[in-house]
């Protein structure tokens, strides 16, 4: 399947999705919603037509992560992106690597490279003091046939990809060995490089979703 483009706006909305779902992002989005006086229907039943819910939707992107004001995890990101949905084969989502951020560097041996995470996880090593189960029990519902919020990844270019959101999900997959193709949200910008998470190499920075 070809790129199919998407807007900003839909991005935004997958990117919410995915993190209302995370166990350890899901409050902070569920927590500025209610200081809004808005439901959780905004993000699981985003209407992408509807202006002032858009506008709703990259103000809570904004709040919980820094998106409008560039910072936090989108420090450096760029403002002009060529979003898409795409489908990336096994050997493709191997090669993703995660963000420049300490836990993933170190959990994946210095090559922010999920099958050398899910090598860790399977051999029974954690990092950080943090536990390996919410990765485990990722990769049961994966191999149970669950399918889990869509992955964002981003780069200068198709071939040179860093996850934007769902480290998680995505070391859930190398540990089931990347069965089946996946479809993800792509983000494509040569400026993408000087995002503060997209790393040269394996240099420490400090952590994502």
């Amino acid at each position: 399947m070809d790129p199919v483009p998407l807007d900003e706006d839909e991005f935004v909305g997958v990117f919410l999705r995915g993190e209302l779902e995370s166990s350890r992002f899901g409050g902070a989005v569920r927590d500025a919603l209610k200081a809004r006086g808005l439901s959780e229907a905004l993000v699981t039943q985003a209407d992408l037509r509807d202006v002032r819910q858009n506008r709703w939707r990259r103000e809570l992107l904004g709040t919980t992560r820094g998106y409008t004001a560039g910072t936090g995890l989108f420090d450096g990101f760029p403002s002009a992106v060529a979003w898409s949905r795409a489908v990336l084969a096994p050997a493709d989502l191997a090669a993703v690597r995660y963000t420049d951020y300490s836990y993933w560097v170190e959990l994946s041996a210095g090559t922010r490279l999920p099958v050398n995470a899910a090598a860790a996880v399977d051999a029974g090593r954690s990092v950080f003091g943090q536990s390996n189960e919410p990765f485990l029990a990722a990769a049961s519902a994966v191999r149970s046939g669950l399918v889990l919020p869509e992955i964002i990844v981003v780069g200068p270019d198709s071939h040179d990809l860093v996850v934007l959101e769902g480290h998680l999900r995505l070391t859930a997959y190398a540990l089931c060995r990347f069965p089946t193709a996946l479809t993800v949200v792509m983000g494509l910008s040569p400026e993408v490089r000087g995002w503060s998470l997209f790393g040269h190499g394996a240099a420490a920075g400090h952590g994502e979703s």
